[in-house]
């Protein structure tokens, strides 16, 4: 369903590609070196493009979580690192909120007001 974020699912070839082009975007943003990064599960999102969310294992017990955006293909843009959480665990739900809040800041901060 175009818009919707996919159930979360173990993580691919194709998902281990995608976190691998993005590692150094990631590496430069943490201003460190992850000895470990192993994609371990993943949703889509299909938007103007493709979210990409994506759980990888960075060593011990470590996890982070990342956002990736795949353009269309006819723009032939590199995958970018949209978003990602650090001091994640393995049993961490992999969340779609942040996407929620880049689109629509005000929607999970506003109450309803009953009208």
């Amino acid at each position: 369903m175009c818009g919707a974020p996919s159930a979360a699912q173990p993580a691919t070839a194709e998902t281990q590609n995608i976190a691998d082009q993005v590692r150094s975007q990631l590496e430069e943003k943490e201003n460190k070196k992850f000895p470990v990064f192993k994609a371990v599960s993943f949703r889509s999102q299909v938007v103007a493009g493709t979210n990409y969310f994506i759980k990888v294992h960075v060593g011990d017990e470590e996890f982070v979580h990342l956002r990736v955006f795949q353009s269309l293909p006819h723009e032939n843009k590199p995958l970018t690192l949209s978003d990602y959480q650090t001091n994640k665990a393995k049993h961490d739900e992999l969340r779609t909120t942040s996407v929620i809040k880049a689109v629509f800041p005000n929607l999970l901060s506003e109450k309803p007001t009953g009208k």
